[in-house]
């Protein structure tokens, strides 16, 4: 799973730092600035997370391919904010929107993935469907319904770039 010369390994691999790469890319916008070199190593790793979960075995549309399809349209869209409208009027909280959901989507499939994989809470919740993985879910979803909400008011504030 961790091995990153097999395209899970490398799609594992691809997602942990993307995941790493969005907590100070979201903390920037909740200042009112990006964070030009974590939201480049975000964007890039988040969009080739993504773009390598289609390639990986399955048997058929799962909901991860669906997710993967939706997180592919909010990390282009944050990119065409960002690189080729350069934040300019409404595409400031279009970025901030995108971006923000797209690291949500990230978190989002590590809930599910830990709950997978990892025996304590796979015993908790066997089948994805049980109270323990709703709660974990469900709380991450509350948080980032506030956090899209604050990046949304508080990136468009204050227009400045900041390292």
């Amino acid at each position: 799973m961790f091995d990153p010369t097999t395209l899970v390994g490398f799609h594992t691999w691809l997602s942990l730092i993307a995941i790493v790469a969005g907590f100070p890319v979201a903390a920037g916008l909740l200042r009112g600035h990006t964070k030009p070199g974590w939201t480049g190593v975000f964007l890039s790793t988040a969009f080739a997370t993504s773009a390598t979960g289609f390639g990986l075995p399955a048997p058929g549309l799962l909901p991860s391919h669906i997710v993967g399809a939706i997180s592919l349209v909010l990390i282009v869209v944050a990119g065409f904010a960002l690189y080729a409208r350069l934040l300019e009027g409404a595409w400031r909280r279009i970025y901030a929107i995108a971006a923000v959901l797209a690291f949500y989507l990230l978190l989002f499939v590590l809930v599910a993935q830990l709950f997978l994989k990892v025996p304590a809470l796979h015993a908790l919740a066997p089948t994805g469907s049980e109270p323990p993985f709703a709660v974990a879910q469900g709380l991450l979803f509350l948080v980032f319904a506030w956090l899209t909400w604050q990046a949304a008011i508080r990136f468009v504030r204050v227009p400045r770039f900041a390292g």
